[in-house]
């Protein structure tokens, strides 16, 4: 060790090493930058890379080497030979370019340290090269054990850089690996200059054709600088031509391509920074979730263009109307979330949701249709007590509330809110567990001849007996059902149920059966049916499938193929809740209809209501012209009997006649030997 110390501080000028320590740190730093590149790329452009980091890495090593040779002090004169230098410039190239090649193209084998020992022997091979091509007045003698250490150290410092530049595992490690380069470079000339002996001879002449150290060091310092310019360069543009994507990108990832507005991800940060800046003394931070509706209308009857068109324009007019302070985001599907910044009061808040309607409704012109939309907005506010995550939950939970009241109506979330909404979750999870337990029973009512008061079928009618809560109403626990896509596997259970029970009739009575959206969305639902019928052996004919136009809406093409495909199983297939949507007559027109149910809450004011009456009148007309039979729901009175009675209306149902009951309660009707002609049953 003492030797190459000696070698290091007394046998070299410490200019001249100071000069090479210089180039070889540029150099080296630039290597490992330019391979760091190699490691990223692909295909031709990881080639140039590679042949760019092998060239600049190969001379700073030739550069380093000669330079530091200018500071040797040998007492005589010295010079190169100019094929040998040129020679172990290229080998210095050559291996520095194979070495990092197996490193980049090895993956994260051991080739990756294999690489590195190459170049670590590239290093060695033009180390001695350019010894050789070295020429003084005097015989140079090797020391054999300094050469091997030069090698090994070289190989060895040259794998550890490689690693560090390919394995890292922190942000360091990069300068860890220029640092290992510059000790693997340094340790094979120094080591390498100490395994020499010169014993001078001035009777020794150098050949006239050598190149002079002076003229070497200043061509070889000249060049370097040129290149080390040029590498520096061309990785600074390609840096910034790097950061200029990857800000393109993280622009790109914040919008929404659709749109042009704010996304999801924009939102939270936008979101995530305003909840520590607020703006303005005493301000708080507000959002407003929204969605469109009847946006699934648009696509189902206009196609996907349209629904797109929709989106644009209504993104461009949201960003339209915000001010300083707010911000709008569409943050999936026909969902947008938009915040203020400003927000003093639900004043505030009321102010910036009307705006956002006022451009929602406005008719949107697209191929010469006028498509409208509506919406429904819930507010959040950002308390101190309130987490910036349980924020966007607790405004969609506000909009459901909203789209309750009405449509384009605004909602502020409050705590019970939650309450109701983890209590619909918890019932939820109670309908699944009692389904199993058989806690849900049906019960029927009847339907009865108009004229002659005979029974002529029945509507199944779903019940829940909870354990804890008693009879739970339909109206409470069917929406969250639906909600939950519970629906499918309750209406299945009990169309199989109804099913199996109207078998066992003697009487052959109809069974009237509802089924939900969701169900006649599912395209299983006509080979589901075809398995009850077949399962419990029921005539297909005794079986009524209750549907209503939301229903129908929902995917028009659709549910015409699956109530055509149940008409072809034999069942018969109803209109309910006739009169509550604006399409009912297209409706009539378009599906085949074997029977019309008339809404309740037209029947329920044919006496009182002159317009429920004249609703009713002509929904008899209209089914006797299209000679569908009519059934009304909710008779409860003699006024309407009497009503529907005058007016043609061929069957009933309601109290008037009986309220649901189990079937214990029907024994006597659906079990007595009368001929009767087949007819109709739901789920409420």
């Amino acid at each position: 060790m003492s030797r190459i110390f000696s070698c290091l501080f007394i046998e070299h000028d410490l200019r001249y090493v100071a000069a090479a320590v210089l180039v070889l740190a540029m150099g080296a730093t630039l290597t490992i930058r330019l391979f760091s590149r190699v490691t990223r790329r692909r295909g031709l452009e990881k080639g140039i890379w590679l042949f760019l980091a092998g060239f600049i890495g190969g001379s700073t090593t030739w550069a380093t080497h000669f330079l530091a040779m200018l500071g040797y002090t040998t007492g005589g004169i010295a010079g190169y030979e100019p094929g040998g230098t040129l020679a172990s410039l290229a080998v210095s190239i050559g291996g520095v370019t194979a070495g990092l090649a197996i490193s980049a193209y090895g993956g994260r084998s051991m080739l990756l340290e294999a690489g590195g020992v190459v170049l670590g022997l590239g290093l060695g091979a033009m180390h001695y090269l350019g010894m050789s091509a070295y020429e003084v007045q005097g015989e140079i003698v090797w020391r054999l054990d300094y050469v091997a250490m030069s090698l090994l150290a070289g190989a060895f410092f040259s794998a550890v850089a490689m690693n560090r530049a390919a394995r890292p595992v922190t942000r360091f490690c990069r300068y860890g690996a220029v640092a290992a380069l510059i000790v693997a470079i340094a340790s094979v000339h120094f080591i390498g200059m100490a395994a020499i002996d010169l014993v001078p001879d001035t009777t020794l002449e150098v050949p006239q054709s050598v190149i002079s150290s002076a003229v070497l060091g200043l061509g070889v310092l000249g060049l370097m600088m040129v290149l080390l310019a040029l590498a520096a360069a061309s990785y600074l543009i390609d840096a910034s031509t790097m950061r200029e994507a990857v800000e393109r990108y993280r622009q790109l990832s914040l919008q929404d391509p659709l749109t042009g507005l704010p996304n999801r991800s924009a939102f939270q940060q936008e979101l995530s920074e305003a909840s520590v800046h607020a703006v303005g003394l005493g301000a708080r931070v507000a959002i407003l979730s929204f969605d469109l509706d009847r946006f699934k209308e648009v696509n189902d009857v206009h196609g996907h263009l349209a629904g797109d068109a929709v989106l644009r324009t209504i993104g461009d007019r949201l960003a339209s109307v915000i001010s300083d302070g707010e911000f709008v985001a569409r943050i999936g599907g026909d969902e947008f979330i938009a915040m203020t910044r400003r927000y003093y009061g639900r004043a505030d808040a009321s102010r910036l949701a009307a705006r956002m309607i006022a451009e929602i409704v406005k008719p949107i012109e697209w191929n010469g249709n006028s498509l409208n939309v509506g919406t429904s907005v819930g507010v959040a506010i950002l308390d101190d007590d309130v987490e910036v995550e349980d924020l966007l939950a607790q405004a969609d939970v506000a909009m459901y509330r909203a789209k309750e009241t009405g449509s384009n109506a605004v909602c502020f979330y409050d705590a019970s809110m939650d309450r109701a909404v983890r209590e619909r979750n918890v019932l939820a999870m109670d309908m699944r567990s009692g389904l199993l337990r058989g806690e849900f029973q049906l019960n029927y009512q009847r339907q009865n001849d108009t004229f002659t008061g005979a029974v002529v079928g029945f509507e199944a009618l779903l019940r829940w007996n909870h354990p804890y809560r008693g009879n739970v109403p339909p109206s409470e626990f069917i929406p969250i059902a639906e909600r939950s896509g519970f629906i499918v596997e309750l209406g299945e259970w009990v169309l199989r149920e109804a099913c199996r029970e109207a078998a066992s009739w003697r009487n052959p009575l109809s069974i009237a059966v509802n089924v939900a959206t969701q169900q006649l969305a599912d395209p299983r639902f006509p080979g589901v049916v075809q398995d009850i019928l077949q399962e419990t052996g029921l005539n297909p004919a005794r079986l009524e499938l209750e549907i209503t136009e939301t229903g129908i809406i929902a995917d028009h093409q659709r549910a015409l193929q699956t109530i055509r495909h149940l008409k072809s199983l034999g069942a018969k297939i109803a209109m309910d809740d006739y009169g509550t949507g604006y399409s009912s007559l297209s409706m009539l027109l378009a599906f085949p209809f074997d029977k019309i149910k008339i809404d309740r809450q037209f029947v329920d004011g044919v006496a009182t209501s002159a317009q429920s009456a004249a609703i009713v009148r002509s929904t008899l007309i209209l089914a006797s012209s299209l000679e569908i039979p009519v059934l009304a729901e909710g008779v409860e009175t003699d006024e309407h009997v009497n009503f529907l009675r005058d007016e043609g209306c061929v069957q009933v149902q309601g109290y008037f006649y009986g309220k649901p009951v189990p079937r214990t309660e029907i024994e006597a009707i659906v079990n007595a030997v009368v001929d009767r002609r087949p007819d109709q049953a739901k789920v409420a």
